[in-house]
């Protein structure tokens, strides 16, 4: 198997058609306003294509994009160009991510987080997330549930075939070692060739986390959890949703920020 995104990048804004980007930004909008992030830097984990990370962008914020699949940030580049923005794209493990210094909010979208599949992983993640907001930065996220992953897509398998594209995807949930494992087959129109369609295969992985376990990994983080929705609403999520929104809170136990929040200037500069 591929390393996912590798191939898939190429397609992925075509497959997606079908997410109503507009409804998700108008929610996320929402949500910074209601918790008065209304200017400043925004760093996006898991950014893929760049979709969200532009059209924050075109609203006013200033942009720093994240992703480790170097194929999914030539697009996201490619948009920034069309866009005319001055986004950042950062080609970086979110496990590890650096910054040159704080940031006014932090999000991660589009499930993004469920790619990690260690809790100790996450909570590295949650820590260098609370070390890099400003003070009272908010960190937003979202994930699909282990609900989601057993009784929703569970074993299922999806196939679609289009004129350019085509593809399967099977679906396989281990409740023991919690992992939902997703194969991708894609069939894509040669170019030059348009009688051939050449397959290209990629193994997605993704860890079907509770709304206990997330709570618990943002209180050991230090951040503070403000939030938990049900996606796309104001309603308390539980752990029979599908997908949750968590607001979590900066929170300076030192009583200062940590120095891990200037370590890539320090590290890099002269």
């Amino acid at each position: 198997m591929a390393e996912a995104y590798s191939d898939f990048a190429a397609v992925y804004d075509e497959l997606m058609d079908n997410i109503p980007y507009n409804e998700w930004f108008s929610y996320l909008r929402a949500l910074l306003k209601e918790n008065k992030i209304e200017k400043g830097i925004i760093a996006e984990l898991g950014c893929g294509t760049g979709t969200l990370t532009e059209m924050l962008a075109s609203a006013g914020y200033d942009m720093i994009g994240i992703d480790n699949a170097p194929a999914m940030l030539d697009i996201a580049n490619s948009k920034k160009q069309a866009n005319n923005s001055n986004t950042l794209y950062l080609c970086q493990d979110m496990r590890e991510f650096e910054l040159f210094g704080t940031v006014a909010c932090v999000i991660s979208l589009c499930d993004s987080i469920n790619y990690i599949l260690d809790k100790d992983d996450l909570l590295d993640v949650f820590r260098l997330v609370n070390n890099y907001l400003d003070t009272d930065g908010i960190f937003i996220f979202d994930f699909h549930t282990r609900y989601y992953y057993e009784e929703i897509v569970a074993d299922a398998t999806i196939a679609e075939d289009r004129d350019d594209i085509s593809f399967i995807w099977d679906n396989y949930y281990d409740a023991e070692s919690n992992i939902n494992e997703l194969a991708l087959s894609l069939f894509i129109r040669d170019r030059n060739d348009p009688s051939i369609y050449r397959k290209h295969e990629e193994l997605h992985e993704q860890y079907g986390y509770t709304l206990s376990e997330m709570k618990t990994l943002i209180e050991k983080s230090g951040l503070t959890l403000l939030m938990a929705y049900d996606a796309f609403t104001h309603n308390p999520a539980t752990e029979q949703s599908e997908r949750i929104y968590m607001i979590a809170k900066e929170n300076t136990t030192s009583g200062k920020k940590k120095d891990i929040a200037n370590a890539y200037v320090k590290k890099h500069l002269p």
